[in-house]
């Protein structure tokens, strides 16, 4: 599907040193490590989270908007993997868009996927407390982030083994608890519990379905897809390197959207009729309304915990790995300051971004603790504008080459993917594009001063 031929790409992918840097990370990522990887980056259970904001965006069209959601992210994880291939280091888009168009553009491209990768660890942490507060409404959520970040950062300090064995245990119970809830909605929708029944509503609802409402869900949806992109930041972490970053990348990003849209398909036969929750807290915790509506609150309280710890923690705990990781690239390429490039000897981590990923973190997820919606809009601004650089450094890239019929596919697949995140972008809610766009003003301004120290 990529579309690279045999002059794009040798069959070994080149060393991290034919780029001028050193091995400093340790191979140590088999591809079942990095499917786990990407699966719990994803998170399973991330539709359920955000079950009720997109579910207002769609009027009720969750599962289709998943299903959409696959194939259109199907066109940027074939991006992502002709890139990986091209350039198999640990900086992603930053080094992709930065290689084929210039270090301007490479720095600004790191930049607005900065915002995702800073914002998305907060975003984990602050539904994650939502969860919690509604089971223990006493608790503030800002006690449920610094505890849940405290783990966290422990775990990703002494090492990227520790985090993949780690990854794995969860994904195991995060599996299992899945499974219970489906087993419990299907002997729910057997009773006709709040008049549940198999319907195509959640999938097509004829006086309302439109490419806008589609897509204006989506662009709220594609925060559940964000992970498998993630994956491109092992790149110097993984045994067999590029080759085994773009098998998991597909991997995971297939296996997760099919969860999404089962996921969403039961939990939406039970909300059958409606259009939209209230504002608020019955929008964001719409998804524990449910389980309290088919198990009673037993259910709910037996699934909201166990959510939190095997979703939520091993979510934020691969976003900080990813987050550290872009933090490392751009500052040994002296974009950010050196010190983040440090490698601590013994676990092989660059220590000192884990600790600033954490510090910033905890900042922004006791700031935001209450804006959900509009967290998850600006950690999507981040990632479309990143997906659309990477889109167009394949462009790039191929078109300079001009080679054969192979790389006019790539250039066609490249130029879809384009076309269908800039429809998602542009759908953006207009406070977090505000957000957003201030974002990418202060990156500029930090660019022209390195271009003021020639640097």
């Amino acid at each position: 599907m990529t579309g690279a031929t045999s002059k794009d790409i040798s069959v070994a992918p080149p060393p991290v040193g034919d780029f001028g840097y050193r091995q400093e990370l340790k191979r140590s990522l088999s591809l079942f490590d990095l499917v786990v990887y990407g699966i719990v980056f994803i998170t399973p259970t991330a539709c359920l989270a955000y079950f009720g904001v997109v579910f207002n965006l769609s009027a009720g069209m969750v599962p289709l908007v998943y299903l959409v959601g696959l194939m259109a992210m199907l066109f940027t994880a074939a991006s992502y993997v002709f890139m990986s291939r091209v350039y198999p280091v640990a900086g992603s888009v930053y080094t992709y868009a930065g290689r084929t168009m210039g270090e301007s553009v490479g720095f600004l491209a790191g930049w607005a996927m900065l915002l995702d990768y800073l914002l998305l660890p907060t975003l984990v942490y602050v539904t994650s407390a939502v969860a919690l507060q509604a089971l223990v409404p006493t608790v503030p959520k800002a006690v449920w982030i610094v505890a849940l970040l405290a783990f966290n950062t422990g775990m990703n300090i002494r090492g990227i083994e520790t985090t993949a064995r780690l990854g794995l245990l969860f994904m195991v119970l995060q599996l299992a608890l899945l499974s219970v809830f489906l087993v419990v909605a299907i002997l729910a929708l057997g009773q006709g519990i709040a008049g549940a029944h198999l319907s195509t509503e959640p999938f097509f609802k004829a006086d309302l379905i439109s490419p806008a409402i589609i897509f204006s869900g989506l662009s709220f949806a594609v925060i559940s897809f964000l992970g498998f992109d993630a994956i491109s930041t092992l790149s110097e972490e993984a045994k067999d390197g590029a080759a085994a970053v773009g098998k998991a990348t597909y991997l995971s990003l297939i296996v997760v959207a099919l969860m999404f849209i089962v996921l969403t398909y039961f939990t939406s036969l039970f909300v059958l009729g409606r259009t939209s929750f209230a504002p608020g807290d019955a929008t964001s915790g719409a998804v524990y309304a449910v389980m309290d509506e088919i198990g009673g609150p037993w259910f709910k309280a037996l699934l909201t915990v166990p959510l939190v710890l095997f979703a939520g923690l091993p979510g934020a705990l691969t976003a900080q790995v990813a987050t550290s990781r872009l933090l490392f690239s751009m500052a040994r390429d002296d974009k950010l300051p050196g010190w983040l490039a440090r490698v601590n000897p013994k676990s092989n981590v660059p220590d000192r971004a884990v600790l600033l990923v954490a510090g910033v973190t905890l900042v922004l997820g006791i700031a935001l603790a209450d804006r959900l919606e509009l967290l998850g809009s600006m950690v999507n601004f981040g990632a479309l504008l990143g997906f659309l650089l990477l889109h167009m450094s394949v462009m790039v890239y191929v078109g300079r080459r001009r080679q054969d019929q192979g790389a006019l596919r790539q250039i066609a697949v490249a130029a879809l993917g384009f076309a269908i995140v800039a429809y998602v972008f542009v759908n953006l809610d207009a406070t977090a594009v505000i957000a957003g766009l201030g974002w990418l003003a202060v990156g500029i301004a930090a660019l022209l001063r390195l271009k003021l120290l020639r640097r």
